[in-house]
């Protein structure tokens, strides 16, 4: 439609021709030359990086761009080259920025230096809990939890003070290096059901829970005896083995049963007797083979200032 023209405030400007209601006209104002520069200009910008950077899909992959390459030190060690991307960009950065150098001297004075002396130095343990609280939460909170609490009946609570294979900073180095084999045979096949009543019941009146004083009794004799042998493990006072892994049956600390969540006597009863009828199998794996020795030493003491040390 031809432009007409159309007067306001005495002054004459064109239209694009439209008209409603007789005097109800649209004006044909041209955009400012400087903002017609400033997009074709990001037209142009845009066409560049589509040359030099990643950008458009093809198939299963996308275009890399030209001339964008980027070197970068891996997690292992070994220098990869590949096209600039911000992943590779954030890798290089972790690895070679002057943060990641710091990071890197801290680390080498810490894997240097005796579980004794990083426990002693302050500025030692706050970059060690710094750094492990990533490496934890990375390789262990998928089991532990971020704060390390573990789940009942399945991993242990990392943040009380038992703990079944010992809780001095060489014994978690080793938990760590070589993994664990939690196991307790099921007795359901080798005693009665009022048998594993009458041992839950034991077991039970050993935390200071109240039972039936009779089947306590008997259950102590099943306890201490070979008929059911718990003593071989948890030995004959009921405070477990370190070199087992056999729980402290005397702390009312409960890694397996959630007596503690149980409502009634006879809910905590149940809990017992379930584990005990059904025994345990439970495996942590080794990290020797996953970690740096320097990551299970950052590791080692943050589980063991978890637990409040030992």
């Amino acid at each position: 439609m031809s432009e007409t023209k159309a007067k306001t405030q005495g002054q004459v400007v064109q239209t694009t021709g439209h008209a409603w209601d007789g005097d109800l006209q649209e004006f044909n104002n041209p955009l400012p030359t400087w903002w017609l520069w400033a997009f074709y200009a990001t037209v142009v910008f845009a066409v560049v990086y589509w040359i030099f950077y990643p950008a458009w899909p093809v198939g299963g992959t996308f275009t890399k761009g030209v001339m964008n390459t980027i070197t970068f030190t891996d997690s292992d060690g070994s220098q990869k080259t590949t096209h600039w991307n911000t992943r590779s960009l954030l890798l290089k950065e972790l690895q070679e920025g002057k943060h990641a150098a710091r990071s890197r001297e801290y680390t080498e004075k810490v894997a240097g230096a005796s579980y004794q002396e990083i426990l002693a130095d302050p500025e030692m343990m706050e970059f060690t809990r710094s750094m492990a609280k990533g490496v934890f939460g990375d390789n262990c909170a998928a089991c532990h939890g971020a704060g390390g609490t573990g789940v009942v009946g399945l991993f242990p609570n990392l943040a009380d003070d038992a703990w079944l294979w010992g809780g001095s900073v060489e014994e978690i180095e080793t938990t760590l290096r070589e993994g664990r084999y939690g196991f307790m045979p099921a007795f359901k096949s080798a005693l009665t059901d009022r048998q594993l009543d009458d041992v839950a019941s034991y077991v039970l009146s050993l935390s200071g829970e109240a039972v039936d004083a009779d089947a306590a009794t008997r259950g102590e004799k099943i306890f201490q005896t070979s008929e059911g042998g718990c003593y071989y493990c948890h030995t004959s006072s009921g405070t477990g083995l370190k070199s087992q892994g056999a729980a402290n049956l005397t702390d009312q600390i409960w890694t397996v049963a959630d007596v503690s969540g149980a409502a009634t006597p006879e809910d905590r009863k149940a809990a017992v007797k379930r584990v005990i009828s059904n025994g345990v199998d439970r495996r942590m794996p080794a990290w020797s083979e996953r970690l740096s020795d320097a990551q299970i030493k950052l590791l080692t003491v943050y589980v063991h200032e978890l637990g409040g040390g030992q």
